[in-house]
């Protein structure tokens, strides 16, 4: 008898991913909302440039690769990863942002490697870090939100601002016709603070930080908590990862800060801040790049834990989870391979 050999992930049929990805996709509506209330119609314009383009580019690799294209583009995968890019670049970003960072994840990430179930990293992760190293201005200059500043551009004013371009000259320029509308994130605003001898409750007494937490941020993530906790309960995903990823998160955020609460942000700031639960629950549980599993599941997200609390508190990169969970990925057949359950009816070997 012939068996057929499936890469991951392993769903019944192309019919069932493409409807796992759909409600992973409007999984995420509540965050992506929650994204243009705080910080305009520029969020809203990002998602859907990353989306039209993700698909477009996916479905000419195709074509060149003499693939079918509207089978493929069913799976809803492309789909997926623009709307991730689009929701991890800045609301204001240039346009050219998202249209090298999605064709680098579809073309180089994706595509390359085989297509979907055969690329050792995570799509949009992968474009976030190379467009973080590349176009670091760019990638770290945020719309303040709602409350926190001028952020009153409307639709037109967004595109128009996108679309213009936004090369350091014009940012200059833009801070400087609109004061106060862009700003750090929250975790870039508490290290720079740090750098220049602030303690963190020093730091935390900003007018960004009104409400504890960075305005808008919270509630972005309490947004995407709440769309992933949709997902555990749908069984679109499933729970090790995510608690994994936040368990240890918190516990090394929690011994930083009883150590040297001066220096080291507190646990509840480190999960409702940045991209915490974005990542816990959509992006870490990536079928395709995480371990497979349930012990490797388990060390898969810890891993990311670690790793983000120590790149946040004495790296570079305030947020680190795109460089944290594509170095797990690249651990992720290694754990797969030390904690492979036993076959049944075999012994373990000594």
């Amino acid at each position: 008898m012939a068996f057929k050999l499936a890469s991951s992930p392993h769903l019944n049929s192309s019919a069932q991913t493409n409807r796992v990805m759909l409600k992973v996709i409007l999984c995420t509506l509540p965050g992506v909302i929650a994204q243009c209330y705080f910080f305009g119609a520029g969020a809203l314009i990002q998602v859907l440039m990353g989306i039209s383009l993700a698909i477009l580019t996916e479905a000419c690799v195709l074509k060149l690769r003499q693939r079918p294209i509207k089978a493929t583009l069913s799976d809803n995968s492309a789909a997926l990863t623009g709307l991730l890019i689009g929701v991890a670049v800045p609301a204001l970003a240039p346009w050219w942002i998202v249209v090298i960072g999605t064709l680098f994840a579809i073309l180089v990430v994706k595509q390359l490697y085989g297509g979907l179930g055969n690329n050792i990293f995570n799509p949009a992760m992968a474009a976030y870090v190379m467009l973080l190293i590349s176009f670091p201005v760019q990638m770290t200059t945020w719309v303040a939100p709602a409350g926190g500043a001028l952020n009153e551009l409307g639709l037109v004013a967004s595109l128009s601002v996108i679309f213009q371009g936004a090369s350091p000259e014009a940012i200059l320029a833009y801070r400087a016709g609109f004061d106060g509308v862009t700003m750090a994130t929250p975790l870039d605003a508490i290290k720079t603070s740090l750098a220049t001898g602030l303690t963190i409750d020093e730091a935390l007494t900003k007018n960004s930080f009104s409400d504890g937490f960075g305005i808008g941020w919270l509630w972005i993530n309490i947004a995407y908590l709440a769309g992933g906790l949709v997902m555990l309960k749908l069984k679109l995903i499933r729970w090790h990862i995510s608690i994994a990823v936040l368990l240890s998160l918190f516990v090394c955020a929690s011994l930083g800060y009883m150590l040297s609460p001066d220096t080291h942000t507190g646990p509840l700031l480190h999960l409702f801040s940045g991209a915490t639960m974005l990542a816990a629950f959509f992006i870490a549980t990536d079928p395709v790049t995480a371990a497979t599993s349930v012990k490797g599941r388990l060390i898969f997200g810890a891993l990311i834990g670690i790793l983000v609390y120590v790149i946040r508190t004495f790296g570079g990169y305030p947020d680190a989870f795109a460089f944290a969970i594509l170095l797990a990925n690249l651990c992720a057949p290694f754990i797969d391979y030390y904690v492979k359950p036993r076959a049944y009816g075999h012994r373990t070997s000594r």
